[in-house]
């Protein structure tokens, strides 16, 4: 059995994710190690797909959120016509001083492959939360598509 019996008052997003067999797809994507370790890489509905590659958010948002000046970021995908989707980083600073966009173009380039490089900086003073205080990335999708 699983402890999860569904989403509140949502039957048909409930029949989507939870199986007959009891498996509920939670759309968490991960990957193993050599070691045999399971690590979460990101959302399924976050994922970017962008000239043919598959690229995880949250490997771009590990990197970026180490740079001196960034408080936090988020890394999301919006609709291209070469690319399928162009990769954006929503940026808060630290400070109203702000973080200077080629110093976020270096972190990248030393820290990624080129295919991974966001193409556009977004700065914000705050990203989109819900109740739950976790980024709504659709919100972001929305407002750059």
């Amino acid at each position: 059995r699983n402890v999860f019996s569904g989403y509140w008052q949502m039957p048909e997003k409930t029949a989507a994710e939870l199986r007959e067999n009891g498996f509920f797809i939670t759309g968490d994507l991960g990957s193993f190690s050599e070691d045999g370790y399971l690590s979460i890489v990101g959302r399924a509905k976050d994922l970017i797909i962008t000239g043919g590659y598959n690229v995880y958010p949250k490997e771009i948002e590990d990197v970026l959120n180490t740079v001196d000046g960034v408080l936090e970021s988020a890394v999301f995908g919006v609709p291209d016509p070469d690319f399928g989707e162009t990769i954006i980083a929503a940026i808060v600073p630290e400070t109203t001083a702000g973080v200077s966009e080629d110093t976020l173009r270096t972190a990248v380039e030393n820290g990624l492959a080129r295919f991974k490089h966001p193409r556009v900086f977004k700065m914000l003073e705050a990203l989109p939360r819900n109740a739950m205080g976790k980024v709504e990335k659709k919100k972001l999708r929305d407002a750059h598509s």
